[in-house]
């Protein structure tokens, strides 16, 4: 893993991607892409300058957490490892790892506090 930020990405998860989508790109001069996410319905990327900078995502029956929120992602070299190590821990891992095809491997897991956050084996590392 680089020596750069760990910090990878950054989603807004909630159930009205419209209303959500028009305040943030008018609010921060981004633009809006909708992709196609199968069986997940619409994702949204939020673009700057034609650049990738965040996602938009309905909630899905295993999301973590209720009403809209924004959650980042954590780049780890070993995503099934850091699960495993999360449980030993005292965390627990929310959503178990699963490919995504094209990204990399993912899972959200938690502290032993509640705190939540989502790990990604990025598809590149």
């Amino acid at each position: 893993m680089s020596e750069k930020n760990p910090f990878i990405w950054q989603e807004l998860v909630t159930p009205d991607q419209e209303t959500s989508g028009e305040f943030f790109s008018k609010l921060l001069g981004w633009s809006l892409k909708q992709v196609d996410a199968g069986e997940f319905g619409t994702y949204t990327l939020f673009q700057k300058e034609g650049q990738d900078i965040a996602g938009m995502m309905n909630p899905t029956p295993g999301t973590p957490g209720e009403g809209s929120y924004w959650h980042s992602y954590i780049a780890v070299e070993d995503l099934d490892d850091c699960a495993k190590q999360t449980i030993a821990l005292g965390g627990k891992v929310l959503v178990p790892p699963h490919d995504v095809p094209d990204v990399g491997r993912i899972c959200a897991v938690s502290d032993p506090t509640g705190a939540v956050i989502h790990l990604m084996q990025p598809v590149n590392s």
